[in-house]
Order: C-alpha cells, then structure tokens, then sequence
C-alpha cells in the first residue's frame, strides 16, 4: 500500500503536519498580531492614565500649616499603645515651621542586629516581666504576666504564666 507510519508526540511536533507553518506568510501574520497587540497596550495606558490623572494633585504647605501624617500599619507592632487594627492611620496635627529640611540625628532609626533563621523568622528573647495578674474567669483563675521583648520596638505583650 506504500502508508508509512510515523508516530507523534508532545515532545516531537515536527512529525505532526500541523505544525509546520513555517514561511513569509507566517511571519507576517505574526508581526502583525504584534502589532495590533502592541496598539492594545498603548490605549489601555493612554486611558488607565485619564482615569488616574484627575484624581493626582500636587499640595504645596505652606509655613504655618497644619498637617497630618500618615502612619503604615506594620504587623506585630504596637503604635500608641494600640494593637494594629486600632492603631491610628494619621497622626498630628504637625504645623509646618519651615520648608526646608534640617539633618537631625534625632530622625535616624536605630536598629538591633536580628538573627534571621532560613524561613526568615526568629526568635523573640523576653528582656524583663513587668508585672503580673489574676484573670478570673466564670468557674477558673488564669495568672498572666505582662513580658516585655527584646526584639521589638519597645512592645510588651501579656502571657499565660507557666
């Protein structure tokens, strides 16, 4: 019968006559599949940035003006006092005094060396407990005690006492 047989896989598409669009033609359709790709992205920037730019202006303080902070929450750090879902977003209000910057070394951040391990955590060490109390509850008493850590800023959390 003169059939030959030649077998086809994934991994082998040259045997699949398919696949075997190869030439001008082919090229050409490709660049300009590109092409019109291409236009696409431009005009859904070009319309991303009229939806973004009204929203956008640019404030100028002048001295003697009040304004407020904004403060990002940071897992696992207490700010005023507060746990993070209650903590505040803004501080203030600061008025403004002068418009230029004066290098303080009150405004650096000082940092401790933390031992990271391979997942990136690490191990809090208790610095000092400051005191402790009774929890009565309905028909048992829990003895907490208030620690506080060395490798957060300043944060003091309450225990079970074991």
């Amino acid at each position: 019968m003169g059939t030959k047989l030649k077998f086809s896989t994934t991994f082998h598409p040259q045997t699949n006559v398919q696949s075997r669009y190869l030439g001008l033609d082919a090229v050409e359709r490709t660049s300009e599949a590109i092409e019109k790709i291409i236009a696409h992205m431009l005009a859904t920037q070009s319309r991303h940035k009229s939806y973004a730019d009204p929203k956008h202006r640019d404030i100028e303080f002048q001295v003697g003006d009040f304004i407020f902070l904004r403060v990002s929450p940071m897992k696992g750090i207490w700010r005023f006092g507060k746990k993070v879902k209650l903590s505040p977003r803004f501080i203030g209000p600061f008025e403004i005094l002068e418009r230029k910057y004066v290098s303080n070394t009150t405004h650096i951040l000082s940092y401790e060396d933390i031992e990271l391990q391979p997942d990136l955590s690490y191990e809090e060490q208790p610095v000092q407990i400051l005191y402790g109390k009774e929890k009565i509850l309905q028909n048992k008493t829990i003895l907490l005690v208030k620690v506080l850590w060395r490798n957060k800023v300043e944060e003091a959390t309450w225990e079970l006492d074991s």
